[in-house]
């Protein structure tokens, strides 16, 4: 399977720095935008005002037609979690039956309390999905710096031929089947951002940091078994490897709303942080799968408000003592 040209759907920062990433490695590549300003304005500029600094590679082409860029070999539908549905069925008239549609886009829909790849299947049920992931920022992969993510697809000879087409020297994608396990990955470790951005918040310290990750991984860990993940992907680059970027660092949406929220402040991040909607979408799932997930829990009471920040700390720190397992 010879991929030579490559869609990215969706021009906001991620989208662009992938269309970097897949020129970098060779591809011929198209990027489109749903408004037909922003379209023009990355044609002329070649400068996306979300990734200052950072220029459009001057062999990326911008269409603000989704017909045009369905043309691809391969379709990158990098939108937020809660607009895929939409942008998956925009594209889905478009697509040639059995073209990878690869989501990279971390989360749970609201409302139908679905996964991504359910979501693209639904959407676009002549698809061949797959899912890309792992600890990357925008404005790093940009940039050209090293960066290492997973992308699953069902067929193993799919997902190896679409690390082919985009990986490079500086953007290394590990391949799996597991696709399950890379999602939810993703989508818990969203929540357990804005946990310890409110253990930053709050200045708890870094020893109670590193416990909260650990014990949000456990609870990572726990959850993808009971969903048939393997313990391979969510001890891999789409679980562990993300959440330690993401509870780590201010430039997570999730961890920066966390941190507001351990400061008493009010966080613009709410809006955009794909933890917010997700918390409680996985605590629902956590139940139906009678898995015990603390941590996620006191963060869906949190952003619901039925408990203080303080007190979901209280309640967290006065659990019965257990043996670590």
């Amino acid at each position: 399977m010879a991929f030579d040209s490559v869609a990215v759907i969706g021009a906001g920062a991620w989208g662009t720095a992938l269309a970097n990433t897949a020129a970098r490695a060779g591809r011929r590549v198209t990027l489109y935008a749903r408004d037909p300003t922003i379209a023009a304005h990355l044609a002329s500029t070649r400068e996306n005002p979300r990734l200052p600094g950072i220029e459009l590679a001057a062999d990326i082409t911008t269409t603000a037609d989704i017909a045009t860029a369905a043309r691809a070999d391969i379709a990158l539908l990098v939108v937020p979690a809660q607009n895929l549905r939409h942008a998956a069925a925009a594209l889905a008239p478009h697509l040639v039956a059995n073209t990878p549609v690869v989501v990279c886009a971390k989360g749970i829909e609201r409302g139908s309390h679905k996964f991504m790849i359910d979501v693209l299947m639904e959407a676009a049920p002549r698809a061949a999905p797959a899912i890309l992931s792992g600890p990357s920022f925008a404005q790093d992969v940009a940039r050209g710096l090293p960066t290492a993510v997973t992308l699953a697809a069902r067929d193993e000879q799919i997902a190896t031929a679409l690390v082919h087409a985009i990986g490079s020297a500086t953007f290394r994608p590990y391949h799996t089947t597991d696709m399950r396990g890379v999602e939810i990955g993703g989508s818990v470790k969203n929540v357990l951002a804005i946990a310890a951005g409110i253990v930053s918040g709050r200045k708890l310290g870094a020893s109670a940091l590193a416990a909260l990750t650990t014990r949000g991984f456990a609870e990572m860990m726990r959850l993808g078994l009971a969903c048939g993940a393997r313990s391979e992907t969510i001890a891999g680059l789409s679980g562990l490897g993300d959440l330690i970027l993401t509870c780590s660092s201010p430039q997570s949406r999730n961890f920066s709303l966390g941190f507001a929220l351990g400061r008493g402040e009010q966080s613009s991040s709410g809006a955009l942080s794909e933890g917010h909607f997700t918390a409680p979408a996985l605590i629902d799932l956590a139940r139906e799968k009678e898995v015990d997930m603390p941590v996620a829990g006191a963060v869906a009471a949190v952003l619901s408000g039925k408990l203080t920040v303080d007190v979901a700390i209280e309640t967290l720190l006065t659990r019965p003592f257990k043996a670590e397992a």
